[in-house]
């Protein structure tokens, strides 16, 4: 996978959303950061459930926090998207081209 994010920040991601959402969602990883051309960018995610996330807001503010903290201030930019979420563009497009973690 050639990912412009290293081994220890994909592991501390993965562990970090599991930690916050449970071990039954998926991490993706989209935008700049998965173009091997670019430089620079931040961190952008998509966190994807099956099953409704109760307090999703909360959850999701929670995980970018402890993100920062673990991974230092880097820009990183996270959506949750779950069966009670209206998609939008955005969840196509970090579907479409994002990676998974």
């Amino acid at each position: 996978m050639s990912l412009r994010l290293s081994d220890h920040y994909r592991a501390t991601i993965r562990a970090t959303v599991s930690e916050v959402f449970g071990a039954g969602v998926r991490v993706w990883l989209f935008g700049s950061r998965v173009d091997p051309t670019a430089r620079g960018g931040d961190i952008d995610l998509l966190v994807e459930s099956a099953t409704p996330i109760a307090d999703r807001e909360r959850k999701a503010l929670r995980c970018l926090a402890r993100l920062q903290m673990r991974l230092g201030e880097q820009p990183i930019d996270l959506l949750v998207l779950d069966p009670s979420v209206d998609r939008l563009p955005i969840h196509a497009e970090a579907l479409r081209t994002g990676k998974l973690l």
